[in-house]
């Protein structure tokens, strides 16, 4: 299987950045980390091991992106306002850099942005925030609303709100969104989502697949018996679901 090591210094978060990636050709696979993780995790979880015969295949070529979570919602020197700010900077670090990369090393224009627990909020929310550059989204054991305090996950804002929080919350913009054009994009865009009936966000996917609906953008949500927050599901999930 190829494998291949990038880092560069990011112009958006003012550091350096590193990601892997799996595999020669076909489908461009965006994948982010789980909370607080690294680019290698999925790697030594034997995620990408479990995607190897598609890898290898030429089906998938699965780009393992590095997290900022630290720096961000799991940052607690710093005041909710500016942790979202900072999430807005990796964001654009993702927009404006990692995808142009993907894009220069393959020409595929159908891509898919993909994510595990904090990697799903990631995915989620830059797919249903740009359209324009992924055509499916698959986000497993996620939790779409960093606000939401459940057992022992905390609300990542400790209480505040702004319109920066609102806009990066899929569960309370998607709601109100009329523009006609943006929900077509919406609609286009094929969406999926894998929780256990036990995992602590089970609810928060109940509701935004219900969000989704209700707006008329089709959502497909696959309920998993137990909690089903582990790499050992995971390693199951995408090679269901990707």
């Amino acid at each position: 299987m190829n494998r291949e090591y990038y880092k560069w210094r990011s112009r958006n978060l003012k550091r350096e950045m590193e990601l892997l990636v799996f595999g020669h050709a076909g489908v461009p696979v965006l994948f982010f980390p789980t909370r607080t993780a690294r680019f290698y995790d999925y790697e030594n979880w034997k995620i990408i091991d479990a995607l190897k015969d598609k890898i290898e295949a030429g089906y998938l070529q699965i780009f393992c992106v590095d997290s900022a979570d630290i720096d961000s919602f799991y940052n607690p020197t710093i005041h909710p306002a500016e942790r979202i700010i900072r999430y807005g900077h990796y964001e654009k670090y993702i927009i404006k850099e990692v995808v142009p990369f993907i894009k220069k090393k393959n020409p595929n224009k159908y891509r898919i942005v993909a994510g595990c627990s904090l990697g799903a909020f990631h995915a989620m929310n830059i797919a249903l925030k740009h359209t324009k550059y992924f055509n499916k989204v698959v986000g497993m054991s996620g939790r779409y609303d960093l606000s939401l305090q459940v057992q022992n996950f905390r609300d990542l804002f400790d209480g505040y709100k702004d319109e920066n929080i609102y806009f990066n919350t899929p569960t309370m913009f998607i709601p109100n969104l009329e523009d006609k054009k943006i929900l077509k994009a919406l609609r286009a865009l094929k969406i999926v989502m894998v929780i256990g009936k036990e995992d602590p966000f089970f609810e928060n996917n109940v509701l935004l697949s219900n969000v989704l609906s209700e707006k008329g953008i089709c959502n497909t949500m696959y309920v998993w018996n137990e909690e089903a927050h582990r790499p050992r599901h995971w390693r199951q999930m995408v090679q269901m679901y990707l």
